[in-house]
């Protein structure tokens, strides 16, 4: 974002998102310089990313991968940027041919963008042509998270779920809407639970992907399945992938040296996350597309945002699963979400839950992997809800 781009003001502007050739000539030349660790000492992803695919994905975004391909992509919506309370939000508007459809701000989590969501940006906004009714139609607000892709980095604390929550609500009030409805999974989820919980009047009903809950502690001696199974996938995340969230929220500035300095660093960081995360049959690439893959990466990489999307964790990761929903909620669980959940879990923090559904495959970005599924589940959700 240039100096040009800087907004001063309560008016929203027009935005283009571009990267100089100046700055993928550095990209290249920087990947082109990299100095790898030795290779890891063991056949499998246990020790972290593999050297060889590294590399390999390394090599493709530095001689194959088209940023002009996506960057046009982005640009074909409408993207403007705000200023509130000091800080510049990024956010796609996508509005509906259908001038009755239901507004809704869709939030991205780390390490996310709104890349996650061009697949789905279409079939919400225009159902009838993409096999639903005028009535699924949505308007769409797509957000950057503060210190996030294209939008500002704050330079104070404060600016976590809580003050996201209350930004978005004013967002979508500085657009015109009187009503709307909030989706997101990951940290997208939990300022989505949090716009529900503030429920400031504007918000009519939530949707997640991943519903936070505690467990219970006067049904644990009756779990059922999906309990025992949430219960040990929380087991396997704390002792074996929730290194990057202690660093994160911990010395987010540390890692950042690092990661806003290395290409490479950058992309090893995020990609492991590809493969941990998604519904995929041991290779990133079987969930998602390397371009894709390298999308996402880009814009962190372009918008040096390593330090600054770390910093949400360390504003927000000890309250992720704090505030209590009475506004009608709708949750998608996906079979290889990292953070599962029960109905009688969640039933105690959204007390109001009128979806609920569990899925036969997609993971933890959703709308990335399983686009039609994501679409067909909000359709689904909505109709429920409001």
């Amino acid at each position: 974002m240039g100096d040009d781009d800087v907004v001063m003001s309560d008016e929203i502007h027009p935005f283009t998102v571009h990267v100089s050739d100046d700055e993928i000539a550095d990209l290249r030349d920087r990947l082109a310089r990299t100095r790898w660790p030795e290779a890891e000492p063991v056949d499998d992803w246990t020790q972290g990313i593999p050297l060889s695919y590294v590399q390999e994905l390394c090599a493709y975004w530095a001689t194959e991968y088209d940023w002009r391909r996506f960057e046009a992509a982005v640009n074909a919506y409408d993207n403007f940027i705000t200023e509130i309370d000091g800080v510049d939000i990024h956010f796609m508007h996508v509005r509906s041919p259908h001038a009755e459809a239901t507004p809704m701000v869709l939030t991205h989590g780390w390490p996310g963008s709104v890349a996650e969501f061009m697949a789905v940006l279409d079939p919400l906004t225009n159902p009838t042509e993409h096999g639903g009714a005028a009535d699924d139609a949505f308007h769409l607000v797509v957000p950057s998270l503060p210190g996030y892709g294209w939008s500002g980095k704050p330079t104070t604390p404060g600016h976590g779920v809580d003050w996201i929550a209350t930004a978005w609500d004013t967002l979508m009030a500085r657009l015109g809407y009187e009503t709307y409805v909030a989706q997101g999974g990951d940290w997208g989820g939990a300022v989505t639970t949090a716009i529900g919980a503030q429920a400031l009047g504007r918000v009519q009903a939530i949707h997640t992907n991943m519903p936070i809950a505690r467990p219970d502690p006067n049904n644990m001696d009756d779990l059922d399945e999906t309990e025992h199974a949430a219960l040990a996938a929380m087991t396997y995340y704390n002792d074996w992938d929730s290194g990057y969230s202690k660093q994160q929220s911990t010395r987010p500035q540390t890692l950042g040296y690092g990661l806003v300095d290395s290409p490479a660093g950058q992309a090893a960081w995020i990609a492991e996350k590809m493969w941990a995360w998604t519904d995929n049959d041991g290779h990133p690439e079987s969930a998602l597309t390397r371009d894709q893959i390298l999308d996402n990466i880009s814009i962190y990489w372009f918008n040096a945002a390593a330090a600054s999307s770390g910093r949400l964790y360390w504003e927000s990761f000890a309250k992720f699963g704090a505030g209590t929903v009475e506004i009608p909620t709708g949750c998608s669980l996906f079979p290889k979400e990292i953070i599962k959940s029960s109905r009688r879990w969640a039933a105690g923090r959204y007390l109001d839950i009128r979806y609920w559904n569990e899925l036969d495959a997609g993971g933890h970005f959703a709308a990335w992997e399983v686009p039609d599924v994501f679409v067909d589940e909000l359709r689904a959700a909505f109709r429920a809800l409001l």
